[in-house]
């Protein structure tokens, strides 16, 4: 419990993390997309 409370505690304290936490996911969901695709179209 106090993981999740010392990072609400430093989201609270730094709200532009919340932005770069956000954009980080979304690109690091769109690479593993992009790389499951190249490698299903991978083949003979």
């Amino acid at each position: 419990m106090s993981d999740k409370d010392s990072m609400k505690d430093y989201l609270a304290k730094h709200p532009r993390m919340i932005g770069v936490l956000f954009t980080l996911f979304v690109l690091l969901s769109q690479a593993g997309t992009a790389a499951a695709g190249l490698h299903g179209q991978v083949g003979p």
